[in-house]
């Protein structure tokens, strides 16, 4: 049986199916500038609007910044910023140094109850803001060093009362509401125990 040869020919596109190709893209394109034109629409049109925009912007990015000063001043002895900033739920996330995980350490009282027997350990305790806050969110972090007079008493330790201890860390914080509601520190306790000689 002999096969007989089919011959293709190319059907030039017709006017009317040539439009459809462009017309396409066009629409395509209208449609991304209508929705660009109806987000534009939404934001503030006059100065003062524009003005109060950006102020509240500022506003809300200020407020965790705040905070974490109100932070810092708590832990450097000011207990009365506790209230304003901390979570009645308040949970702390951290390697003691007494082996626990800070599970124990709840609302209000429980943080300032850490704060001052830490502070006793180390008269003069001071925390200071090594890098600038990040912010995202819900969460602040900041990288902080404290400086401080040994007073005596920590389990092990052989440097003597009046040693001036250095170390660092850092606060990851999350905020609800306005105020901290959970606390992860990282904390550099190899640091810590070795100037104080309780290795």
């Amino acid at each position: 049986m002999t096969a007989t040869p089919t011959t293709y020919t190319a059907t030039p596109a017709t006017p009317r199916r040539h439009r459809a190709r462009l017309l396409v893209p066009a629409a395509i394109a209208v449609l991304a500038f209508t929705a660009t034109t109806a987000a534009a629409d939404t934001s503030p049109t006059t100065a003062a609007e524009r003005t109060a925009t950006a102020h509240d912007r500022r506003a809300a990015e200020q407020k965790p910044k705040a905070m974490l000063d109100a932070w810092l001043r708590l832990w450097n002895g000011d207990f009365a910023q506790a209230p304003g900033i901390i979570s009645p739920g308040f949970r702390v996330h951290a390697a003691l140094l007494d082996g626990g995980d800070g599970s124990s350490i709840r609302g209000v009282d429980g943080l300032v109850a850490w704060i001052g027997q830490t502070r006793a350990a180390f008269r003069d305790l001071r925390f200071t803001i090594e890098v600038p806050p990040l912010v995202d969110g819900r969460y602040a972090s900041v990288r902080w060093t404290a400086t401080g007079t040994y007073a005596g008493g920590f389990p092990g330790a052989k440097a003597q009362p009046g040693t001036v201890v250095t170390f660092t860390g850092t606060d990851t914080l999350r905020m609800r509401d306005g105020k901290f509601a959970e606390y992860w520190v990282n904390t550099d306790t190899l640091s810590l125990l070795t100037q104080l000689q309780a290795l």
